[in-house]
């Protein structure tokens, strides 16, 4: 399943804004307009102030016009089932226009970003939009030291509670979405809480349902693209690691020079070979047809070879600094969500480290890990029976999503963008897939809104 190279979070609203969007951003009253309170109105800071459990941490200057843009943090129980296990402070941010406006909740499945840009949905829809930091990322840790409380029904109830909390602010309707990892957590709030939003918008979200059988990832980068592109890309491998001692040298100086190491995944060697490993993944799930062109021939220097790992693989991932930061994530990898393989028999005579692209290698050993074989099938089964009001969009050269979602509920939808990588939006359908989808999110947050809102 995908990783995170440069997660789809954000989606610019000039790109991304439909002609009904612009229509309704146009068409909001003055006073959402100017983000600011009409007479009668409770100011939108104090409304927050005045919510249990919450704490207004700043309102940011930096919102687009007709937003406000604030940090919040708010008390959630570590263990739902269990007050006694005690509370976290889990981040959230908000760009709120006006509470009679749609809501967008917003999960990105890492750490939350500051940047105060709309999703496509919140865009499209002139929505507030409230981001929630996933548990055990960034500033939303419990004080344990271990990772005991991180599963996937316990962020599904810190949505819940969310939720419910804000739909005194905002009572209208509400949409949920994600992309990638943010997208499966999205799922799987849906999951245990159906009811809590009127639809979801799903972007590039992995579904291994069995982390055992993988022979779907396998064939589809066996099958990927056209074939000498394939072959280029395996051969850049093959020529990184006959180069194996000088690209580790250069490696190891520059965490030198950073202050960093490579204690959590053993070696710089080792964590070059994963990043050799993981780059063939990692280039299909973000290339475009300009990228094919730039592959390392066999003609490549060293200094060719390693900027091109580095910017696809991301070999700063590795070590510690930035491995440190996505424990989290490769604890659930591997207790919950599953991982997918790579091929590796073209280069299995210049390997060193077996299994070095498994989740273990990525979490300290102090950290007990016991994969749970029931989590994902439960899931699954749920999206195809019962997952209605929702629609999931992929791009079709995306290995992330070669085993994808198929949703089998009342309303819900699956969209392919054609030669799409894992940056796709709603924007880059075809023009009768994207006015049907669009047609979607306007119906599930209900056409009074739009009738109003439109003035037609």
């Amino acid at each position: 399943m995908g990783v995170w190279t440069r997660r789809r979070l954000l989606t610019s609203a000039a790109s991304a804004v439909s002609a009904a969007g612009l229509a309704a951003t146009a068409a909001v009253p003055a006073r959402a307009a100017a983000g600011r309170p009409g007479p009668g109105d409770a100011d939108i800071a104090d409304t927050l102030r005045a919510l249990p459990g919450l704490r207004l941490i700043e309102e940011r200057q930096d919102a687009e016009p007709g937003y406000r843009h604030f940090v919040l943090g708010l008390r959630q129980p570590v263990d739902h089932t269990d007050p006694a296990a005690g509370t976290f402070e889990q981040r959230l941010t908000l760009l709120h226009t006006a509470a009679d406006r749609p809501t967008v909740l917003f999960s990105t499945g890492y750490h939350a970003v500051l940047t105060p840009r709309r999703t496509e949905p919140a865009t499209l829809l002139g929505a507030n939009q409230l981001q929630l930091e996933h548990r055990y990322f960034g500033t939303s840790r419990p004080a344990e030291t271990g990772y005991t409380h991180l599963t996937i029904r316990q962020a599904a109830d810190d949505h819940h509670r969310v939720v419910r909390l804000f739909r005194r602010v905002y009572p209208g309707a509400w949409l949920s979405t994600g992309s990638s990892k943010g997208g499966m957590t999205s799922v799987y709030h849906r999951r245990f809480h159906p009811a809590d939003v009127d639809g979801t918008v799903v972007y590039s979200a992995p579904n291994n349902v069995d982390d055992r059988e993988d022979s779907a990832c396998l064939r589809f980068l066996e099958t990927v693209g056209a074939a000498p592109d394939r072959e280029a890309v395996k051969a850049a491998q093959r020529q990184m690691l006959l180069h194996r001692a000088e690209l580790v040298a250069r490696y190891e100086a520059w965490a030198s020079a950073a202050g960093d190491t490579f204690r959590i995944v053993g070696s710089a060697d080792k964590a070059f070979e994963i990043a050799v490993l993981r780059v063939l993944f990692m280039f299909w799930q973000r290339a475009t047809p300009a990228d094919l062109t730039a592959i390392p021939g066999p003609e490549a220097t060293t200094d060719e070879l390693y900027a091109w790992l580095d910017n696809w693989a991301g070999l700063s991932l590795y070590a510690d600094t930035a491995a440190r930061r996505y424990i989290p994530y490769w604890y659930q990898i591997g207790t919950q969500l599953g991982y997918g393989d790579v091929p590796t028999a073209h280069v299995a005579d210049l390997l060193r480290h077996p299994d070095g692209i498994a989740a273990r290698n990525f979490v300290p050993r102090d950290i007990p890990m016991v994969f749970d074989t029931t989590a994902m099938p439960d899931i699954d089964r749920w999206v195809r029976r019962r997952g209605s009001r929702m629609l999931f969009v992929n791009g079709a050269q995306d290995p992330t999503v070669a085993e994808h979602f198929r949703p089998g509920g009342a309303d819900s939808r699956l969209l392919w963008v054609p030669g799409g990588n894992h940056s796709v939006d709603i924007a880059n359908l075809s023009p009768a897939d994207r006015a049907s989808a669009e047609d979607t999110l306007h119906r599930w947050v209900g056409q009074e809104y739009f009738t109003q809102t439109l003035g037609t």
